[in-house]
């Protein structure tokens, strides 16, 4: 896995990245409310807002971690987005994309490095 200092985390299944928010930022958040995701077939570009969530304690966005194209989202997070802090780094994810250039997972942070970060 890969972090962002946004408090992203990256993980590559086949060739696609998955992303979610990690422990720390739900945590942070607090309880989630409402998540609004992306259209599948999106394509977007390192920094764009691309998910607003809403908790309890305040309303987020969610950048894109790199330039991509959004190929599939997570949809039982419409009806449960409670599952972002139940199950952060597994079921919560937000979304899956195809990166324009998978080298840009190099310049993220590792599991060690996000744990220094925070």
């Amino acid at each position: 896995m890969k972090f962002t200092e946004e408090h992203e985390w990256l993980r590559v299944e086949d060739d696609l990245v998955v992303v979610g928010i990690t422990e720390h930022a739900a945590t942070q958040l607090g309880d989630l409310v409402f998540v609004e995701l992306p259209e599948p077939g999106k394509t977007v570009a390192k920094d764009d807002e691309i998910v607003v969530i809403e908790s309890v304690k305040a309303a987020s966005d969610i950048m894109a971690p790199a330039d991509g194209e959004i190929v599939e989202v997570n949809e039982a997070l419409e009806g449960n987005p409670a599952l972002v802090n139940e199950d952060p780094l597994g079921d919560g994810w937000f979304f899956k994309m195809k990166l324009a250039d998978m080298s840009d997972m190099d310049k993220m942070m590792d599991e060690a490095e996000y744990k220094k970060f925070i």
